[in-house]
């Protein structure tokens, strides 16, 4: 787990689903998940054939999209918390298995007042698993 991660999202085990830090500048991020297939929610969805949950891909998505905003200094005030207030444009293009490392890539579009616009790319290094379009809104907690 990189502590890079850790100091900028709030979000912890079981519920973290991104694992890496793979290359960040100023407009983007990428970040990385190995399914082990240890995972528990493999246990359950589709026990014969695992596929991680699509919600779970955007999570992994709108966690990097936090994670861009931390490190732009967007977030920084300790009692805002970027929530997603829109999706849009969700395509799952193909499933993602336990033995596959995601590659979560996080690109920022613009901001307006509160809220950051983003688009991610979910893929594999032979396929794209998912593309979305989304925004996280900096709200007081």
């Amino acid at each position: 787990m990189d502590n890079e991660i850790l100091k900028y999202i709030p979000q912890r085990p079981p519920f973290l689903f991104i694992e890496k830090i793979i290359e960040k500048n100023e407009n983007s991020l990428t970040t990385s998940l190995f399914l082990s297939g240890e995972e528990d929610y493999f246990k359950g969805h589709f026990p014969s054939k695992p596929v991680m949950p699509g919600v779970l891909l955007c999570e992994s998505a709108f966690q990097t999209g936090a994670l861009l905003m931390g490190m732009r200094g967007l977030s920084a005030d300790q009692n805002k918390t970027a929530l997603v207030t829109r999706i849009q444009n969700a395509k799952f293009k193909n499933i993602a298995q336990p033995g596959e490392t995601l590659i979560i890539k996080v690109d920022f579009i613009e901001m307006m007042g509160p809220a950051a616009f983003m688009k991610a790319k979910i893929s594999t290094t032979d396929k794209t698993i998912m593309t979305i379009e989304f925004a996280c809104t900096l709200v007081e907690q």
